[in-house]
């Protein structure tokens, strides 16, 4: 493969995994407001399209032809950049996630269904997703607006706690896999299908745990969505934000919660793979090998949102002293003890 192609092949995943992840953040939108009315006995979004189908893209129109206010007292280049920030860091992390058989790949070794193999895949996340907390942060202070900064303080003291907690809980994983990288880590879960996975292995139902419990906090979501508390700030680090820059900060909230459950399918739930293992053998036909992988995978990621919105629609606000405590006295001592119950598990196994 030339210098040419690759850079055309690249290019081209790039387009289509951005423009399917929009349509995802899209269509999670509506996902939510469609669960969460159903769980407060209404209908949620229903007159746009056949069954309120279409209602992301009146929502988006609506977004771009809303007047563009900017406040006079505003510091301009921090205001402008933060929504940028924000969304840029939610859609650059999806570039090191697998999300399909490595097997599918040309003879030149050009793979399909991943953007970039890293082997150190986990830390890019990781890292890209922690500075995404300075748009929050940037936001609220370059606003000029005292509810603003209350709220972008109280999302940074938040995330800054949690990612400790998050972080501590996928060392089992690695530790168990030997690796930073995400397909290494998918593989040794493929062995024996569901029994294979992380999730059932080795105290790591105590890490999903903690991990969800981070992930909820990480992305500013019920029971944990602080940083706006609209019953107690006036809307959080966007009060000053209107039109497509109060949208890039919404887009940025749903896109992280899709990175999330991309983490969590490739850490805890055998990604891609098939949840019976060898018991149900592949058909040797290309498209199946191809697609049946990226089924299971966008499956197991929706599973995972929906869990997400089930929690929102059943559990109240934690007050902001109760989140603390919750993530420094009791997550963060969870997963230094995972770790070390899993070091010793594999010491001794």
């Amino acid at each position: 493969m030339t210098i040419l192609q690759f850079f055309l092949w690249s290019l081209l995943k790039i387009i289509v995994v951005t423009v399917v992840l929009l349509m995802g953040v899209a269509y999670t939108v509506l996902l939510e407001r469609k669960l969460v009315g159903r769980i407060q006995n209404r209908w949620g979004p229903s007159r746009v399209g056949p069954f309120g189908l279409l209602q992301p893209l009146a929502d988006g129109a609506k977004s771009f032809l809303k007047e563009d206010i900017i406040p006079t007292a505003v510091y301009r280049p921090l205001y402008l950049l933060a929504p940028i920030l924000s969304l840029g860091c939610a859609l650059v992390s999806i570039a090191v996630v697998p999300f399909g058989s490595p097997n599918v790949q040309t003879d030149g070794g050009f793979r399909f269904f991943e953007i970039s193999d890293v082997n150190i895949g986990l830390l890019v996340i990781l890292g890209i997703t922690s500075i995404g907390v300075y748009g929050i942060a940037l936001s609220g202070w370059s606003s000029n607006n005292k509810y603003s900064l209350l709220g972008s303080l109280r999302s940074s003291a938040q995330l800054i706690s949690y990612e400790l907690a998050l972080g501590l809980s996928l060392v089992g994983v690695v530790l168990r896999a030997g690796s930073l990288n995400l397909r290494s880590i998918v593989e040794i879960q493929s062995r024996h299908g569901i029994l294979s996975w992380n999730l059932f292995g080795g105290f790591q139902f105590v890490a999903f745990f903690i991990y969800l419990m981070a992930a909820y906090a990480e992305t500013n979501r019920a029971p944990f969505d602080l940083p706006e508390a609209e019953s107690e700030l006036t809307a959080g680090y966007h009060t000053e934000y209107s039109s497509m820059k109060f949208a890039m900060f919404f887009m940025a909230e749903y896109a992280n919660m899709i990175t999330v459950g991309c983490v969590a399918t490739l850490l805890f739930l055998g990604g891609w793979t098939s949840p019976f293992g060898d018991l149900i053998p592949m058909p040797q036909v290309w498209i199946l090998q191809a697609f049946v992988p990226i089924f299971w995978f966008v499956f197991k990621v929706f599973s995972f949102l929906f869990l997400y919105v089930w929690v929102r629609g059943t559990l109240p606000r934690f007050r902001y002293d109760q989140l603390m405590n919750f993530g420094w006295r009791y997550l963060l001592p969870l997963a230094i003890l995972n770790i070390v119950g899993t070091s010793l598990w594999l010491a001794y196994k």
